[in-house]
């Protein structure tokens, strides 16, 4: 199991339908995921039949962030999977306020960095945090994660764009 101090990672399950629904279809989470339209059930259902393939054919994994007590609060992605270069994308979320600013993520990530490098054999992951996000950019810097671009004029919001920041872990 991918276990930490504050929580642990797994796969995700058919019951995890709804909560799924409820996160991919809040629009205030939508600019972190390039998210313009709200996802249906049936693709939700059929992401989840299909997340028990593994990261080599489908390039990304997603496993739940769940409390001591299994309940799930949040989700931890790979993405852009290269094996030939030995990386990939990461992304987080705690979903609702409350389990924020308790070190849940920074366990989380933790967790995840140790899957990367020890199963994956991962040389590196990264992340695109805004930089308006004082939180994940708190949370990746704490995690080891080094500051190495900036991405001027990166994302289109309702406010005109942003930029967008570029973070690297070396795990070797």
């Amino acid at each position: 199991m991918l276990k930490g101090e504050k929580c642990y990672l797994r796969a995700i399950e058919p019951e995890d339908l709804e909560t799924l629904y409820l996160w991919e279809n809040d629009p205030e989470i939508w600019h972190m995921s390039n998210t313009l339209v709200p996802f249906s059930k049936m693709v939700l259902s059929a992401y989840i039949e299909t997340a028990h393939l593994d990261i080599f054919t489908t390039k990304q994994v997603r496993f739940m962030i769940c409390l001591p007590d299994n309940t799930p609060i949040g989700c931890i992605d790979l993405f852009d999977y290269e094996p030939l270069h030995k990386r990939a994308g990461i992304g987080i979320l705690v979903a609702s306020a409350s389990n924020r600013n308790k070190g849940i993520a920074s366990d989380a990530l933790k967790i995840m960095k140790n899957y990367c490098k020890q199963t994956l054999l991962l040389n590196q992951v990264y992340c695109n945090v805004g930089v308006g996000n004082a939180s994940s950019i708190q949370l990746f810097e704490k995690s080891g994660f080094v500051k190495n671009g900036l991405k001027k004029d990166w994302v289109l919001t309702s406010d005109g764009y942003t930029d967008e920041y570029f973070y690297q872990c070396i795990l070797t």
